[in-house]
């Protein structure tokens, strides 16, 4: 393998013993590896240490496996705050009633959920959140306190959603104007930080009128900005888009400009053979979220939508932030459509969705999501001695199989480690974890739940 040091570089990290599961094709697995960091990237990955160069410091982690970090292209932290009781209600949260919403979120309130639910996630291995709401100038500067990778958006949508909840879709251009001059002003703060790349989080076809998902279009196109969006989340959303247009979301979509390789469309449960070869056309792109749709009662039919040729990515949405876990949820989902198991879903295909997926669907897959010479060196170490994770003869395998997210031990983002012994480096998680149960109380308290 092609490493990059000259002679009398100093490696600023020289990890060794460890087995390295790269999400490279080229060479999927390297037992007893060392990795090598200067600076934020990967300048040595070989079977053998570096000769004749400075190692500022070392790390030999025998029984440890090293993953790329996992990108997580499709989160609502705040939504933390209905974990344990929106998933057990049939609906999408933005859609029940009863329960609290993004609307009567204060930012205070908005910055401590959002933290909970980055570190979560972070903890759990993810180096790339996607994390999409309100507040996001808020969430987005809490989130980057812990020193991970962000790909943030305002929810943006023309509906008013305080009335959506109970079944009114009442689309203002105001509403619309306000989003999305929020979300062009999040691009302009961060767009110079290397940390944080801004897209555009158009909520669904039914809270988005056509001419306002036209607008998105050309934003999108003219800034090179990638798209998220709810496709075929629910049985209203369907319902709701042919009664307004006639047309699938899907076919909306392409009508307004928006099917195109920008698109990160998750869920996609309600889509027909005739979307998915719509989907496919454009090279957009498909964020699976098998957990949450897995527990509402429903399954994306991610056979055949990976049949078609779309790239699938992995999410974790709102119920939990194991990415691990998720790929067992993933292969095993795919599987009970298949009703058996085939050469088509096997561990590293999952494995691939959580990470190089996920960073080719944002268009980051040059910097991130496999460890390769040259990349970033965002990257997770899993603790491996633990008995639900022996034998080691096929790590992939054990990891989706058996793996979870406190497994992981350490994860470094742009060569910097934020998360050593299973504990975040940036932050107070005794803190960040009261925050976020206070300000849960205080909005589950304003709809008359009484938690003594």
């Amino acid at each position: 393998m092609t490493n990059t040091l000259q002679a009398q570089s100093t490696i600023d990290w020289l990890i060794s013993g460890v087995t390295v599961l790269t999400a490279n094709p080229d060479q999927p697995i390297i037992r007893n590896g060392f990795i090598g960091i200067q600076s934020e990237r990967i300048v040595w990955l070989s079977t053998s240490a570096p000769e004749d160069f400075k190692i500022h410091q070392t790390l030999h982690l025998p029984d440890h496996w090293v993953t790329p970090g996992f990108v997580n292209p499709h989160t609502h932290a705040i939504l933390t705050m209905v974990r344990g009781v929106a998933a057990d209600l049939g609906f999408a949260p933005s859609y029940t009633p009863g329960i609290p919403k993004g609307t009567q979120v204060n930012p205070e309130q908005a910055r401590a959920l959002a933290r909970l639910g980055a570190a979560e996630a972070m903890l759990a291995g993810s180096t790339l959140i996607g994390d999409n709401f309100v507040h996001a100038d808020i969430t987005t500067e809490a989130m980057t306190s812990l020193g991970v990778r962000l790909s943030p958006s305002w929810r943006i949508h023309d509906v008013d959603f305080s009335r959506v909840g109970s079944g009114e879709w009442h689309h203002s251009a105001q509403i619309g104007e306000k989003t999305l001059r929020s979300a062009m002003e999040l691009h302009s703060k961060w767009k110079n930080d290397p940390l944080v790349k801004v897209n555009l989080a158009a909520h669904a076809v039914d809270t988005c009128s056509e001419s306002f998902l036209r607008e998105v279009a050309q934003l999108s196109a003219l800034n090179d900005m990638a798209i998220s969006t709810h496709l075929g989340q629910s049985q209203i959303e369907v319902d709701r888009v042919m009664i307004r247009t006639g047309k699938s979301s899907t076919e909306v979509l392409e009508e307004v400009g928006l099917l195109n390789n920008r698109l990160l469309a998750g869920h996609c449960i309600y889509v027909s053979d005739t979307d998915i070869s719509r989907l496919a056309k454009n090279r957009a792109h498909v964020v699976h979220i098998p957990k949450c749709n897995a527990a509402s009662g429903r399954l994306a039919p991610t056979p055949a939508l990976k049949k078609a040729g779309i790239n699938i990515c992995l999410a974790t949405d709102t119920q939990h932030g194991d990415m691990i876990e998720l790929m067992r949820w993933a292969l095993a989902t795919a599987r009970i459509q298949n009703n058996s198991v085939c050469d088509d879903w096997q561990p590293h295909h999952v494995f691939h969705m959580a990470t190089l997926g996920g960073a080719v669907a944002l268009g980051m897959q040059e910097d991130i999501g496999s460890l390769v010479v040259g990349k970033k060196a965002d990257l997770v170490v899993i603790d491996a001695s633990r008995p639900h994770l022996r034998p080691h003869i096929n790590p992939v395998g054990t990891l989706v199989h058996t793996g979870q997210g406190r497994d992981v031990s350490r994860v470094m983002v742009n060569g910097k480690w934020v998360v050593i012994d299973g504990v975040p480096t940036q932050v107070d998680i005794d803190e960040v974890t009261k925050a976020g149960e206070s300000a849960c109380r205080e909005l589950w308290s304003a709809q008359g739940f009484n938690y003594n």
